[in-house]
């Protein structure tokens, strides 16, 4: 059974600093061999989410995100939040500032899901709409996964 918490977390805009460290820490993730990571994409009442999950013992590393999100965590991982490692156990719907790149080392099996306001029709358009880097994005690199729209 999960566990609800109300941890008052925030995802704030990072420094450039911080922003570097995760640039170099994915620089050298990239030299290992990678974990197909499926996305499963919702569009749905002017929202677009977009779910993942991280196994154990996978480190993770994301795009520099330009707009404000919900990041909807659920499973056992370190986060670098805000230029500082912070480990998460259980449910978590954290609030996201614009600016921000996070990473992530997976102790369980980790779901992520980010969500944020969208009028966008296709994966791309959103995908374009929260990073300026796309083609770093697993669901570019692995492929789309499964999307879904509901017409609402």
């Amino acid at each position: 059974m999960t566990t609800l918490v109300a941890s008052g977390l925030h995802l704030p805009a990072m420094s450039v600093e911080a922003i570097e460290r995760v640039r170099r820490l994915e620089g050298a993730l990239a030299k290992l061999p990678q974990v197909e990571i499926p996305t499963a994409h919702l569009f749905h009442a002017g929202v677009y989410a977009r779910t993942i999950r991280i196994p154990a013992g996978v480190v993770l590393t994301g795009a520099l995100i330009k707009v404000s999100t919900v990041l909807i965590f659920s499973g056992h991982a370190t986060v670098f939040i805000g230029g500082k490692a912070v480990e998460l156990h259980g449910y978590h719907v954290i609030p996201g500032s614009a600016g921000r790149k996070q990473a992530f080392v997976a102790h369980a099996d980790t779901d992520l899901t980010m969500l944020f306001p969208s009028e966008a029709r296709s994966v791309a358009e959103a995908e374009a709409q929260f990073t300026d880097e796309a083609d770093l994005l697993l669901s570019h690199q692995q492929g789309a996964g499964t999307i879904t729209f509901t017409g609402e």
